[in-house]
This record gives C-alpha cells, structure tokens and sequence, in this order.
C-alpha cells in the first residue's frame, strides 16, 4: 500500500454532469434518423475536440459550414447553445461532492473543455464548482487528456503529489494517462462503484 490520498481531482463531463450533444439536437431536429445522422456526419466527437484542445468555435464553425453548408443554421447552434447539451449531475456525484467537502478533502478538476463555453457553465453551476479550489480546463491551456503535460501541469498548479492524489475520469485512455503520471486513476461508471473505491482508499465512510 501507497501513501494515503489527501485530494481528488475530478473530471467534469459524464462524471460531474451528464453531457451528450444529442441533449441540444434533439429540439432541433425532429426526425431520429436524420439526428443521428447529423450527430455521427457533422457535429462529430472529432469536430468538438478541437474546441476543447483551444481551436475557437468560430474557426471550427466556419469550417464545418463550409463542408456542410444546407446544415449552417444547425452549426451555427452549437456555440450559443452549448450549454443545453450539458445535462443534470450525474446521480448520486452532488452528494458525493457535498460528503467529500465535509471531510475536508480538497477537491480539484481537469476537463477537457472549450476556453469559450467553460466561463458559462462554471458561472451557472457555481454551487458545484464554488467547492473545488481549482479546476484546469483544457481549451485554456491548449492541452488536453490524456496527454501527460495536462495531469503535470495541473498537479504543478494544484500543489499536489501526484501518489497521493485520486483522479476519476469516464474515458479508459485518460485514465490510463493519469495512472502513467502516477495518480491513482479510478475509471468511473457510476457513483456506486466510485463511493465503494473511495471508501476503500479512506476518503469516504465504508
């Protein structure tokens, strides 16, 4: 056994809070068959990771237009409305959250997250996020998971030592990132399991 942990870093997105581009789209396009063939062939994971590694969304938009133009009202939409494709908290991670605040844990996060629509959320879901004391957001520092420059950069930043600290992400690549720079990376499928693995570490009641 390892030293016992003193913080946790989290990830934001399908941990924190649920999050699928479908949440927008499906106000705007009645039809399932031609959403998802507008979610798989245009606004793609592919598409919207280059705003979280720091590309703007009027480049990005721009682009994508161009390629799709009979789409150009539905693209135009990702930007102003990104906010609708974020859902509610994840069951059971607010009061997570609120118990692991109680024991004095300190709390940190690194998403992978577009500089321009972070601001927005972080201000309306400031009862969440007035708890961390830091949060690295990928689109901002043009880094993103899971290369090791973010995990170093964000453990630099947060004081932390890297054996000592829990990282919990949805994505198994940057898990596997975050165990390479040495974190104890937990791979989360949903509150139960995580409540039951941080109970193990000592962060939370059995």
């Amino acid at each position: 056994m390892g030293p016992a942990p003193t913080a946790v870093i989290f990830d934001v997105g399908r941990v924190l809070y649920d999050w699928d581009p479908r949440f927008l789209y499906q106000r705007l396009i009645a039809d399932d068959r031609a959403l998802d063939a507008f979610l798989r062939e245009v606004v793609t994971h592919d598409w919207h990771f280059q705003h979280d590694a720091g590309r703007d969304f009027a480049e990005t938009s721009a682009e994508l237009t161009a390629l799709h133009p009979h789409h150009a009202e539905l693209i135009a939409a990702w930007g102003p409305r990104f906010l609708e494709s974020i859902g509610d908290p994840v069951p059971g991670m607010r009061a997570l959250v609120d118990e692991l605040e109680a024991r004095g844990v300190p709390l940190y996060a690194i998403t992978n997250f577009s500089h321009e629509f972070w601001p927005p959320f972080r201000a309306r879901e400031a009862a969440m996020f007035d708890r961390f004391r830091d949060v690295v957001v990928s689109g901002a520092e043009k880094l993103v998971k899971p290369d090791a420059a973010i995990y170093r950069l964000a453990l630099d930043r947060f004081g932390l030592e890297a054996e000592r600290t829990v990282f919990i992400d949805d994505n198994a690549a940057n898990v596997a990132g975050a165990s390479d720079v040495g974190l104890i990376a937990l791979h989360f499928t949903g509150e139960p399991k995580l409540r039951g693995e941080l109970a193990g570490l000592g962060l939370l009641d059995g």
